[in-house]
């Protein structure tokens, strides 16, 4: 499989749900006595636009000032290289030396902050229905009490290519644009603004959603080892961890098993099951042990499995997912998510939503082998595009000409290659943070990990989330620090309204236990 078709089928993509915006074509050389220059271009002025404003948290009044704007970055030459794009929210009253501060920032790779900025973490939000179209005006915002800013501060971040963060100077997007250097660029910013803003003595969180899982294990290595900041805890957001284990029709047997929960969680969901089990949990207890001791030993064997054991295999698939028998023989008993979800509904000519399963569209062509759109994107983007723009430029007062770029496919331009901490400086062609994150933890071992993740999420499914906290080469003492909630929702299970107070409640629980 290609690295871009890799990349838009298992990091979450959440750019699929906005519109693109593009980077005007730089000006054209100038020739100057017989030689080829490269026109410089003034560097923009760094600004940002402060606001005071109220919300009431728990019934109570809250205070706080907004920050949104831009910082200049530069690189070890002190030449400027980018406008980092921010906007931070503060409680007024608090002593800033021991107030927790989070950073937060979306994945894709090439998402703003704006999907969970006005998802759960701003203290204003977008009023969605869940499992509805939200695509019909006028949208409404609402006052977040699902907020963490009455337990920390909060910072959401847009890295550089997405929202208002440009390069600046003689740097280029490629700059940024691959794990490494996304890492690197974040870790830069975190400390830049610890520095501006003399936020150095408070508790430090990180939160990464989706591709955003691979930054923040990457960030939390390289704070401690480069910038020697250490972190109270870090969140991950249905996060993406590892290509390999964490990506389905790769011909690896584990990311082929660590994805057949969620397609038998998404058959449930829809009552395609027969006969149809009660109750979830149960359900996909069952299903992850047959997956682990019937489905994956017979993938691993190959040809060398029996007819018998393949009739097996084959007769569980369709018992588990309502997709028949027939169609997983012809799929080698492999499927990715793209073929599971056109398929499942065929018959009643309904598609299924990958970054959330419970959602469902009309089929534009019943005959096509994978999905055309995500009727999870459709339902949802339009609310948060438009809220986000009226409620940027009306309340946080942002002016700028330049657009505030929601979702970019930066991940067609991206180096996906990783120098992980034991790979001994040669960089591996597909990422996984695991090392980094099991580095991290074991030279900060009072740093705690919580993991929030969906059971209807078909972008970074569960299993491929436990699988690689499974995985992480720590001391049997740290699993400790690692504690993870599931969601009867999906990748951005805040848009379910239990989901909801149940995220808010246990990130302001993770936030109080491990803020000193």
């Amino acid at each position: 499989m290609k690295p871009a078709r890799l990349a838009a089928a298992c990091a979450a993509a959440l750019w699929l749900i906005a519109p693109l915006v593009s980077y005007a074509a730089e000006a054209p050389d100038e020739k100057t006595s017989g030689e080829t220059k490269k026109e410089e271009k003034p560097i923009p002025e760094a600004k940002v636009w402060v606001t005071r404003h109220q919300i009431r948290v728990g019934g109570k009044p809250l205070d706080y000032e907004a920050t949104a704007g831009t910082l200049l970055m530069k690189n070890d030459k002190d030449e400027p290289i980018a406008l980092y794009g921010f906007t931070a929210y503060v409680r007024q009253g608090q002593d800033t030396r021991t107030r927790p501060i989070v950073f937060a920032y979306n994945g894709g790779p090439g998402s703003a902050s704006a999907w969970l900025h006005m998802g759960i973490l701003g203290p204003r939000r977008t009023a969605l229905e869940d499992e509805a179209n939200n695509t019909r005006g006028p949208f409404k915002i609402v006052d977040n009490e699902f907020t963490m800013l009455d337990r920390a501060d909060i910072v959401l971040i847009d890295p550089v290519g997405t929202g208002f963060s440009r390069p600046v100077g003689k740097a280029e997007g490629k700059d940024f644009w691959g794990v490494d250097n996304d890492i690197r660029s974040v870790s830069d910013f975190i400390v830049r603004y610890l520095g501006e803003y003399n936020r150095w003595g408070s508790p430090k969180f990180v939160l990464g959603e989706s591709y955003g899982g691979i930054r923040t294990g990457g960030v939390t290595y390289d704070l401690l080892t480069r910038h020697n900041v250490a972190l109270n805890g870090i969140m991950l957001v249905s996060p993406f961890l590892d290509f390999a284990t964490g990506s389905a029709g790769l011909s690896v047997d584990e990311g082929t098993v660590n994805f057949f929960s969620t397609y038998a969680a998404t058959a449930w969901y829809h009552k395609a099951l027969n006969p149809q089990p009660p109750a979830l949990e149960p359900f996909l207890r069952e299903v992850e042990n047959w997956a682990e001791t019937v489905y994956a030993p017979v993938l691993f064997k190959g040809s060398r499995a029996t007819a018998e054991e393949r009739q097996a295999v084959l007769a569980g698939l369709e018992r588990y997912t309502g997709v028949s028998a027939a169609y997983w023989d012809k799929a080698n008993m492999r499927m990715d998510e793209n073929r599971f979800l056109q398929e499942l509904l065929r018959s009643r000519g309904i598609t299924v939503g990958r970054i959330d399963s419970r959602f469902v569209g009309g089929m534009p062509n019943r005959l096509a082998e994978t999905t055309a759109f995500d009727p999870y994107a459709s339902a949802i983007a339009p609310a948060v595009v438009a809220t986000f723009n009226d409620y940027a430029r009306r309340e946080l007062k942002m002016v700028s000409d330049q657009p505030y770029i929601l979702s970019a496919g930066l991940w067609k331009d991206w180096d996906f290659g990783h120098v992980q901490p034991d790979s001994n400086g040669f960089k591996l062609p597909f990422a996984s943070v695991l090392a980094d994150l099991s580095y991290a933890m074991t030279m900060n071992p009072k740093m705690k990990v919580l993991v929030q993740q969906g059971y209807f999420d078909l972008a970074c499914p569960y299993g491929t989330v436990t699988h690689a906290i499974e995985h992480l080469n720590i001391p049997s003492e740290l699993r400790r620090n690692v504690q993870i909630e599931y969601y009867e929702a999906g990748h951005m299970m805040y848009v379910h309204p239990a989901s909801m107070q149940k995220f808010r409640d246990t990130s302001a629980a993770f936030i109080d236990a491990n803020a000193n």
